[in-house]
């Protein structure tokens, strides 16, 4: 048996399919694919491959190059034109509900400025640690990883930073350890300022969910950030109407304090799909400051949406 076939017999359980060997004269060459291993996995794997490697007959030098395939995940941002249509509760209960339909998703809480993704997914106070230079996000009970500005700084602390600091603060959360997750759900800020230009250039979500309440003065904000994510080559993945509608809890009577159906009518005029609608609960809103997730049927449909959107980009 040459030492190439030598080599590839003794390397085989070792690197389980990982190492491609190349023998010339006496020296080898392994390329070895470290792809989702710890720096300290990929050292002790290359050690022991080059161990081996030189206890082979007519061996005498051996060179192990190691090389990562980057992971590619989408990223579905989660966006409004204006602050206080409830984004970041649907973006909690959108990544929840695709979590319990056995998605594996995680969650970037991008709102630096507001993030509330702590509150919203009950890990307040729990910091992420740093593995080989990269943030772990925190595990939370609903099976969506967090990383969050907010899990960094205290809660009533005031981020004064300018765009390049929130634009870097960004960047470190959506290059966290993210191994086990295809997909991450990102709660976007309000508005179209500097930390949805650095998510569209530099990360390019998959696609966007817009968020609106159902009365015009939301939906002239929301009609912006569409256009934003249309300019820049994002797909819009639909429209959610929050707030729509109240049930009385004590005669059953349905009001609509923000309208009816505004959003359903503003994606019909784009041409964008409507994804549904969520009810003005109080169930949703204790659910959200105990930082549970709400009952999944306001949710479900959305989700399901999103996911059908999800398997048709292949």
């Amino acid at each position: 048996m040459d030492p190439k076939d030598q080599l590839d017999a003794l390397l085989a359980p070792l690197a389980a399919g990982r190492a491609t060997v190349r023998v010339d004269g006496g020296r080898a060459s392994i390329i070895l694919d470290v792809t989702g291993l710890s720096e300290a996995a990929r050292d002790a794997l290359a050690a022991g491959i080059e161990a081996a490697a030189v206890g082979v007959p007519g061996i005498k030098a051996v060179r192990v190059a190691q090389t990562s395939q980057r992971t590619t995940r989408r990223l579905i941002a989660v966006a409004s034109g204006k602050g206080g249509v409830g984004k970041s509760t649907v973006s909690t209960n959108l990544a929840a509900a695709l979590a319990a339909a056995g998605r594996r998703v995680g969650m970037v809480d991008a709102d630096i400025y507001g993030p509330s993704q702590p509150r919203l997914l009950g890990v307040e106070g729990i910091k992420p640690e740093a593995r080989d230079n990269k943030l772990v996000p925190v595990p939370t009970a609903h099976g969506v990883p967090l990383l969050s500005v907010g899990q960094l700084v205290g809660p009533e602390k005031a981020l004064a930073w300018r765009g390049p600091m929130a634009t870097n603060a960004l960047t470190q959360l959506l290059d966290g350890d993210w191994a086990g997750t295809d997909a991450i759900v990102v709660d976007m800020p309000p508005g179209t300022g500097d930390v949805q230009l650095t998510m569209i250039q530099k990360h390019k979500p998959a696609g966007v969910v817009i968020v609106s309440t159902p009365q015009d003065l939301a939906l002239i904000d929301a009609r912006r950030a569409i256009d934003l994510f249309r300019q820049t080559g994002v797909p819009v993945i639909g429209l959610v109407e929050n707030m729509a509608g109240y049930a009385c809890p004590h005669c059953g009577e349905v009001s609509d304090p923000f309208g009816a159906g505004g959003a359903e009518s503003a994606a019909a005029a784009m041409d964008i799909p409507f994804l549904g609608r969520v009810p003005l609960q109080m169930a949703i809103r204790e659910a959200s400051d105990a930082g549970n997730v709400a009952e999944r049927s306001a949710f479900e449909g959305i989700a399901a949406r999103v996911a059908d959107w999800i398997d048709r980009q292949g």
